[in-house]
C-alpha cells in the first residue's frame, strides 16, 4: 500500500487481521526509511504500530477523541490521517510537526510535547461531552513513564471519582509488570479481559446466598477472601481501587488480543484502563536491542547498520561539558549529588552515574518532586545539582519559588537545552527560563560563552553558599576551545569585555556572542567602534559596568536567545529607570512574544531576526549621526 496516499483511517474498517499485519510491516518500513533521513522519535513509534492501527479500526477519529500523551508516538496516527505524504518534511522548518498539532489535522484533538497531560485534558473533554449530552469515546494514550508524573495520578483520581466514561490506553513498554508476576498474572489477565471474572464472582455470590442460614455469612466471608486475594493475584488492583475497570495485560503486537479488549472497553460504562504491553523499537534490530534508550529520539542514521550520522570531530555536547565539570568537582567534594527527572542520557549524566552510583538520582518524570527533593538535600548541607531541561523546569516553577528560593537554599540548577532547540519545536524551546527565573528573589542566573567558562561557572556554583544558582547551557555541541587545567571561581555578577569600543555597547551572553562580535567587526569597517560585553551573569547584573556605560551615555543593544518580555534586556531597562538614567538609549533583540515552531536553529534565528545583519542594522539606527572615520 502507498502510505503517502492514505487520507482517512476509515480504510482500516474492512481490513482482516492478516491485512492489518501486512500494513503494520509496511508502516514500520516506512518509518525506518523516512526517519533515517529526517531523524525523529523512532523507538516510541515502532512500538505502537499495531496499537495505533487497532485503535483506529475499533474507534472512529475525530468523532472519538484520541489524546496522545507526550505525542512523540503519534507518527502512525499522522500517516493514517492523511499526512504520510509530508514525512519528508518531518521536524523540518515549515514542515510536519513531530508532535500532535491542532492546525495540522482535525484528528489532532490535543497538542502535547510534555508528558502526563493527556488524562487531565481527557477529563475536561469528558465533562464537556456530558454537559453537551454528546456520545463519543475519549481515549488518552499514555505511557508507563508518563504515568509517573504527579499530574497524571491526580487526573486518574478525579476520573475514577467522577466515574466518567474515559478509556485510558496504558502503553507499557517496560515489560516489568509481566516479568515480575509471571504466568499466573497473564492467565488471570486474560480471564479478566474476557469479561469472565465479574460473572464468576456474581454467580458465586448468588449461589452462596441461596444456602439456608449460613449462606449470607459465607458470602460475606468469600467477599473478604476475594478482596484480599485480588491484591495478590489480580492485575490492575491499583486502578480498580481508583474506580477503573481494568483490562489486561494485553499483547500490544497481537491484533486479535488488542481488538478483543478494545471492543470490551468500548462497551464498558465508566472509567476503563486497557493495559497494553508493547516493545519499544519493535521491528528494527538496533532499536529493539537498545538498552539505554538511544533510539528514543534520533538524528539521521544508516538503515543497514543503525550507525548514527554525526559530524566528524565535533566538539562535545554542552550537556557533556557541564556533566564532566560536575564530575570533576564531585571527586573532591562529597556534598555534590546529581538529580534529574528521567533525563540521565539527555543531560549526559550516565558517566557521572557510573563513577558516583550513590550520588545520582533519576526520579522519573516528576519535575516538581525533583526540585523539592533537591531543596531537601540542600537543607542537610548537600550540594544538589538538578540537571533539567529549560522547557521542563517550567513544570517545577512553584517548587523553585516556594521550596528553594524562599528558603534561600544552595541548589544548583543546570538548565539544559536553554534557548532555541530546533526540531522539537514550540513545546521544547527553552526561551522562557530567563524571564521566569529572573523574577525570583535570591536567584543567581548565569550562562557560559564556551566550555572553559562553563567549567569555571560550575566550580563557582559549587563554591557559592548564599542561595540558589542557575547555569544555563544550550542544546548541541560546544565550541571546541581548550579548557584550563584547574577551574577557578568567577565573581558573582561580573561581566567581561570581549571587544573594546567607544561609541556604543552590545550586551549579550551565551549563544549570541559570536554574532555580536561579528557585527562589531563589520561596524568597525564602517567607522563605528562598538564594545561587546559578555554579560555572563544575567542576574545579578554587573552594576559597576552598567553605571560606567550609562554615565557616558553610550547607546546599548541587548541581544538574547530568550523571550524579550521580562528578559535580560528588560533588566537593563529597569536598571536605567531605577538609577534615573532617563536619556539612556536601550534597544533590545531577542525572541518575540509568540511561540516559535520547529526547524533548524539557524532558520529560526532568521525568522525572528536574531542575526548579525540585524545587530548591524540596529546599531546603525542607534548611531545615525556617527561620521565615518578616515
Amino acid at each position: 500500500m502507498d502510505l503517502s496516499k492514505i487520507q482517512d483511517p476509515s480504510i482500516l474498517k474492512d481490513m482482516t487481521t492478516n491485512q492489518l499485519e501486512e500494513l503494520a510491516g509496511e508502516v514500520r518500513q516506512f518509518l525506518i526509511e523516512n526517519l533515517a533521513t529526517t531523524g525523529g522519535h523512532l523507538g516510541a513509534n515502532l512500538g505502537v504500530v499495531e496499537l495505533t492501527l487497532a485503535l483506529h479500526k475499533v474507534y472512529k477519529s475525530p468523532e472519538d477523541r484520541f489524546l496522545w500523551d507526550v505525542g512523540h508516538q503519534s507518527y502512525i496516527h499522522k500517516i493514517l490521517t492523511g499526512r504520510g505524504d509530508q514525512f519528508e518534511s518531518l521536524r523540518q522548518y515549515k514542515g510536519l510537526c513531530g508532535f500532535p498539532k491542532r492546525n495540522e489535522s482535525e484528528h489532532d484533538i490535543w497538542e502535547t510535547g510534555h508528558s502526563s497531560t493527556s488524562l487531565s485534558g481527557a477529563m475536561g473533554m469528558a465533562i464537556a461531552r456530558d454537559l453537551k449530552k454528546e456520545n463519543h469515546s475519549i481515549l488518552p494514550i499514555i505511557g508507563d513513564g508518563a504515568l509517573t508524573g504527579g499530574m497524571a495520578l491526580e487526573a486518574l483520581n478525579h476520573i475514577g471519582h467522577e466515574k466518567k466514561n474515559v478509556t485510558v490506553i496504558l502503553n507499557d513498554n517496560e515489560m516489568s509488570i509481566a516479568k515480575n508476576v509471571g504466568a499466573l498474572h497473564g492467565a488471570l489477565g486474560r480471564m479478566r479481559s474476557a469479561g469472565k471474572y465479574n460473572r464468576a464472582k456474581e454467580d458465586l455470590e448468588w449461589l452462596l446466598k441461596k444456602i439456608p442460614a449460613v449462606g449470607g455469612k459465607l458470602a460475606q466471608a468469600a467477599e473478604r477472601l476475594k478482596d484480599s486475594m485480588k491484591y495478590f493475584v489480580v492485575p490492575g488492583m491499583f486502578f480498580e481501587e481508583l474506580g477503573f475497570t481494568y483490562y489486561g495485560p494485553v499483547d500490544g503486537h497481537d491484533f486479535h488480543d488488542l481488538m478483543e479488549n478494545l471492543n470490551y472497553a468500548k462497551k464498558t460504562n465508566g472509567p476503563v484502563i486497557v493495559h497494553v504491553m508493547t516493545q519499544k523499537g519493535k521491528g528494527y534490530h538496533p532499536a529493539e536491542t537498545d538498552v539505554k534508550d538511544k533510539w528514543h529520539g534520533v538524528g539521521p542514521y544508516k538503515i543497514e547498520s543503525g550507525e548514527k550520522i554525526k559530524p566528524v570531530n565535533a566538539p562535545p555536547a554542552w550537556s557533556q561539558v557541564v556533566s564532566d565539570a560536575l564530575a570533576k568537582e564531585a571527586r573532591t567534594d562529597d556534598r555534590i549529588v546529581a538529580v534529574t527527572p528521567a533525563m540521565i542520557l539527555g543531560s549526559k549524566l550516565d558517566k557521572f552515574g557510573e563513577e558516583f552510583p550513590d550520588r545520582l538520582y533519576d526520579v522519573g518524570i516528576a519535575e516538581q518532586h525533583a526540585t523539592t527533593m533537591s531543596a531537601g538535600l540542600a537543607t542537610q548541607g548537600m550540594k544538589p545539582f538538578l540537571a533539567i531541561y529549560s522547557t521542563f523546569l517550567q513544570r517545577g516553577y512553584d517548587q523553585v519559588i516556594h521550596d528553594v528560593a524562599r528558603q534561600n537554599l544552595n541548589v544548583i540548577f543546570g538548565i539544559d537545552r536553554s534557548g532555541l532547540v530546533g526540531a522539537d519545536g514550540e513545546t521544547h524551546q527553552g526561551v522562557f527560563d530567563v524571564a521566569f527565573m529572573r523574577s525570583v528573589p535570591n536567584m543567581v542566573i548565569t550562562m557560559p560563552k564556551d566550555e572553559n567558562e562553563a567549567q569555571h561557572l560550575v566550580h563557582t556554583a559549587v563554591q557559592y553558599n548564599d542561595g540558589p544558582i542557575a547555569i544555563r547551557y544550550p542544546r548541541g555541541n560546544a565550541k571546541g576551545v581548550e579548557t584550563d587545567a584547574e577551574a577557578r571561581t568567577i565573581p558573582i555578577g561580573s561581566w567581561e569585555v570581549l571587544k573594546e569600543g567607544t561609541d556604543a555597547v552590545i550586551l549579550t551572553f551565551g549563544t549570541t556572542i559570536d554574532m555580536a562580535i561579528e557585527a562589531s567587526e563589520r561596524l568597525e569597517k564602517d567607522g563605528r567602534s562598538v564594545r561587546v560585553v559578555n554579560a555572563r551573569f544575567i542576574k545579578p547584573l554587573d552594576d559597576a559596568m552598567l553605571h560606567d556605560i550609562m554615565k557616558k551615555d553610550l547607546p546599548i543593544l541587548t541581544v538574547e536567545e530568550a523571550v524579550l518580555q521580562g528578559g535580560f534586556g528588560s533588566s537593563v531597562l529597569e536598571f536605567a529607570e531605577e538609577h534615573d538614567y532617563t536619556s539612556q538609549s536601550v534597544k533590545r533583540m531577542g525572541v518575540p512574544d509568540r511561540f516559535i515552531e520547529h526547524g533548524s536553529v539557524s532558520k529560526l534565528w532568521e525568522e525572528i531576526g536574531l542575526t548579525t545583519e540585524n545587530i548591524v542594522s540596529h546599531m546603525k539606527k542607534l548611531l545615525p549621526n556617527k561620521q565615518q572615520r578616515a
